[in-house]
């Protein structure tokens, strides 16, 4: 399997519109965030092994909860995976609870559009709002790549702050709110942790 690099991203998500042209599919509006949306955003320059569609974007709704994946998005995901020998799961809605969990306020307000042609838009959310779910993921799930995704970002102490506060609104449990500050000081951010 190829990872998906910045080189290969657009053309990626070109020929996904391409398939989901030919099937003559409804219109597909997904928001896109982890490493794709770095890659996209250009703040890394790493690979990814699949692209994360957190939520969908309706007219009427604003975002909306992308599962279960349309047929034609399924079908169209497939064809470019065996075409350009990607992960079976490229495109995936693993991020998509996050939705129900919550987002920054005025998330949907700062999203970027790029338009695929009038079968797929992408939407990628802000640097401000990358600081937020990567600064959770990391508290989340550990140091790693999350962190270095987070560095790459180059938040500011309020930027941190602010992505703090909303952190903590993201887990109830006693011990949340230690591990963040133990994640913001291992990342040399101790003086965010001592603020929060």
């Amino acid at each position: 399997m190829i990872p998906i690099s910045t080189e290969t991203l657009d053309g990626t998500l070109t020929a996904l519109a391409a398939f989901l042209k030919d099937s003559k599919a409804a219109p597909e509006h997904l928001v896109l965030i982890g490493g794709a949306a770095l890659l996209a955003l250009g703040f890394v320059s790493r690979t990814t092994r699949d692209v994360d569609i957190m939520a969908g974007v309706d007219a009427r709704d604003g975002l909306v909860d992308p599962r279960p994946m349309s047929a034609s998005l399924r079908e169209a995901a497939s064809k470019v995976a065996r075409e350009l020998d990607l992960d079976p799961d490229w495109l995936n809605t693993g991020p998509a609870d996050q939705l129900r969990a919550g987002l920054p306020e005025g998330f949907l307000s700062r999203l970027t559009r790029r338009d695929y042609g009038p079968h797929l838009v992408v939407y990628y959310p802000s640097r401000f709002d990358l600081i937020h779910l990567k600064l959770f993921a990391a508290v989340d799930q550990g140091a790693g790549r999350h962190t270095r995704d987070l560095a790459a970002l180059r938040p500011t102490e309020d930027d941190l702050l602010a992505a703090s506060r909303w952190v903590l609104t993201q887990d109830a449990g006693e011990v949340f709110p230690e591990l963040l500050k133990s994640t913001l000081r291992e990342a040399g951010h101790g003086s965010v942790a001592d603020r929060i």
